[in-house]
């Protein structure tokens, strides 16, 4: 972290307001300002307590706040420490957008590593997803999504292989719906999702830079396209620390 502690100020003795919930402010005006940002590692607790004059008792009840609002998380171990958590990515599923557009959104720079591109026959199950004959050749592509460079997601995504021949075989660090488009003529116009707290598993966490058990969202989709065939059946798992989800509800579809 860049930021010194002389840089935040001390607390208020005749303030009304609490110790706890003034260095929450202070630290609130820090992250929301940038002075502040995104992987920052905060001081240590022995040193911010003494900074601020308050017990590390006291520091903890403003540190355990300010993690339950999303905007600071703790990690255990020799390079643990509280580190500061960089803004949430709204996943709006109220229209259909590939993840590179919904980082655009976010003002993100969205970027991909291809963890695996290969073809492979369908199962009973995937089949029917598909909307394909059993054994029928499916192409499964598998990434790393990365928003400004930091790991939020992995993608596991399928394909029908015979409507969409040589799909490996493109540049695969972009935006896949804009290949089914430009290349194919079949970009997804409506999709069937649904959301479910997971757990990560050991692999997941360290591939999305997190240390330890950590809680995670994943959104299982069924792509389709404006003729109405499935085009992608999708699960993306993304950190539960990074992701908000949105979405429009009434009776008007066309606000």
């Amino acid at each position: 972290m860049g930021t010194n502690l002389t840089d935040f100020p001390t607390l208020k003795q005749e303030s009304s307001v609490p110790p706890y919930q003034q260095i929450e402010l202070l630290l609130l005006e820090a992250i929301s300002s940038g002075q502040l940002k995104g992987g920052d590692r905060l001081p240590a607790e022995r040193e911010l307590a003494l900074h601020f004059g308050v017990s590390r008792m006291t520091l903890r009840h403003a540190l355990v706040r300010l993690e339950n609002r999303g905007l600071v998380a703790k990690v255990i171990g020799r390079s643990g420490g509280t580190f500061v958590q960089g803004p949430k990515i709204a996943c709006d599923l109220s229209r259909i957008a590939g993840f590179t557009e919904q980082l655009k959104n976010n003002g993100l720079r969205p970027g991909a590593r291809v963890l695996a591109a290969v073809e492979q026959p369908a199962d009973d199950e995937l089949a029917k997803t598909l909307e394909i004959a059993p054994n029928t050749g499916c192409y499964r592509i598998d990434r790393l999504r990365l928003a400004d460079e930091k790991p939020v997601a992995i993608e596991q995504s399928w394909f029908p292989a015979e409507r969409f021949p040589g799909l490996i075989e493109h540049d695969l660090r972009g935006s896949l719906y804009l290949i089914l488009d430009e290349t194919y003529g079949e970009r997804p116009t409506r999709a069937l999702e649904t959301l479910e707290s997971v757990r990560l598993s050991r692999a997941q966490a360290e591939l999305l830079g997190l240390r330890g058990a950590q809680p995670g969202l994943q959104i299982e989709r069924i792509a389709y396209s404006l003729g109405g065939r499935v085009v992608e059946y999708a699960r993306d798992i993304f950190r539960g620390d990074r992701t908000k989800v949105t979405l429009w509800s009434g009776l008007d579809s066309n606000l």
